[in-house]
Order: C-alpha cells, then structure tokens, then sequence
C-alpha cells in the first residue's frame, strides 16, 4: 500500500468515527440524540485511535495536514512528501464525510435544524469571533503536535502510541474543544465542509464558508509552531523559524485580546 492510500484510508476511518458520532448525538430520532460532549470527545478519540491503526505501519499516521506540515518544519519529514500526504488526507475525510451521510440517510429528512446539520460535518465557533476563534485552534493544534512530539520521545509507549494519542485527543476536546468544536486539523473540516456543500442533504443551509478560513489557518499555524517549539526547547535548536513564528503567534494573541477589548467596550456601552 503507497503512504498516499494510507493516509486516505486512515482519515477516512477517523472522520466516519469522528464525523459519525456528532451525526448520533445531533440528528433527530438517532438513539443517540443529546448524549452531549463527553461523548463526542470519547469518539474522536477512539475516531484517531482507530486511523492510527489502520495507517500507523505504512505512513506512521499523520492524518492531519497541520502534524505533516509541522514534523516537515522541523525536518521530521520530506517536504517532497508532503503534497501526497496532505492529498490523501483531504479526499479520505471527504469520503468518510460521504459514509455518514449514507449511514443517516434517514435522520437528515427529520432534523429541522440548518446548523445541526452543517455542525455534523464541520466544526463552528460557540462565540463568533474570528480571531479570538483563530486563537483556540492555535492552541489545540500546539498541544497537539507538542503532545505527539512528546509520545514518540517515549520509548515505554511503543506499541501503545495509537491508544496514548486517542486520549491526548480526548483530553483536548474536554479541555479546549468548548470555544470552536476543536477541528485541530485542516482536512478533519475542510474535507467534510465540502461534502456538506456538494451532497443532497434535505432542508441544508449555506456551509459557512465564512468560517472555513479558521479551522484551515488556525491548526497550521499551531500545528508548526508546536513543532517549532518542542524542536526549540527539547532538542536545543532555538533558530531564526522559531522567533519569528513565536511573533507571528504573539501578534495574533493580542490582536484577539484587543478585539474583545473593543467588543466588551461595545457590550457596555
């Protein structure tokens, strides 16, 4: 198997895991209606665990084009492999999103809700704002490369890898998933948001493209910055990347604490 089939088959199970159980917990009629969020993050755990395991032994299971891009920044990676990697990911979560809708195919007709049903596929902010929303993708995404990063330093973890990173996933979704529904990966959004724009789901609303941008830039960035660091402070290579990511995260920062600024000024008044 080529790694580029790997890491389509891997994202494919890990979005009609994870895509899967948002379609239980928010479609009506499903015997899993309102199980609520501890579920969710529970799923998407096993969800990663799962596409680790299908993927791990041939393309070591990126599954997320913000992990490649971040283990390519720090050379943990061939650029040259990259645009593979990135591509199967994308087209694997796009027909894994497919699945789920074949799998409710009955439910879509009884859920009235517009954004139910888009919050099946893609992942939106609680409380609209564009970069405080960009800020916690940022830091789900650092946490997540620096915690696979840290995983892999491990040798007591090997064989158990695939199961420590689905409860680092857990561990995110509870802690950090509440302000944007923790997409912490480009394709693990994009890919399903196409879906939902193409597939002939009754009664849909608009996909939010106007949204789309975050989950996309957002775990980018995170996703190098978290390797950037960990490259940074464990291995002792603290370069001119490091600094000026570290700005660029910085810059962001307080561009959303200044706009919430003006926004609570804007509440009282």
């Amino acid at each position: 198997m080529s790694e580029f089939l790997a890491e389509l088959i891997g994202t494919m199970i890990l979005v009609i895991l994870g895509v899967g159980v948002v379609a239980g917990v928010e479609l009506k009629k499903s015997k899993a209606e309102g199980a609520g969020w501890v579920l969710v993050s529970l799923a998407w755990g096993l969800a990663v665990t799962m596409g680790v395991y299908a993927s791990g032994n041939v393309s070591d299971a990126h599954l997320n084009p913000a992990v490649t891009l971040g283990f390519a920044s720090i050379g943990e990676f061939p650029w040259a492999k990259v645009p593979a990697y990135i591509s199967g990911q994308l087209i694997g979560a796009v027909i894994g999103a497919v699945i789920v809708f074949f799998q409710y195919l009955p439910h879509w007709r009884e859920t009235k809700d517009k954004a139910a049903k888009l919050g099946v596929f893609a992942t939106g902010p609680a409380v609209r704002s564009y970069p405080a929303n960009l800020v916690s993708e940022i830091i789900g995404t650092f946490v997540l490369v620096m915690g696979l990063l840290f995983i892999g330093a491990n040798e007591f973890t090997e064989g158990l890898n695939p199961a420590i990173v689905g409860l680092l996933i857990v561990a995110i979704g509870m802690s950090l998933g509440g302000p944007t529904g923790y997409a912490i990966n480009p394709a693990r959004d994009l890919g399903p948001r196409i879906a939902h724009a193409i597939l002939p789901i009754i009664g849909k609303g608009d996909s939010d493209w106007r949204y789309a941008l975050i989950p996309i830039a957002g775990p980018i960035i995170g996703g190098i910055y978290g390797a950037i660091f960990y490259h940074a402070f464990f291995d002792g290579s603290m370069g001119a990347g490091f600094w000026i990511v570290s700005v660029v995260v910085l810059i962001i920062l307080a561009a959303a604490f200044i706009n919430e600024q003006h926004r609570d000024k804007h509440a009282i008044s």
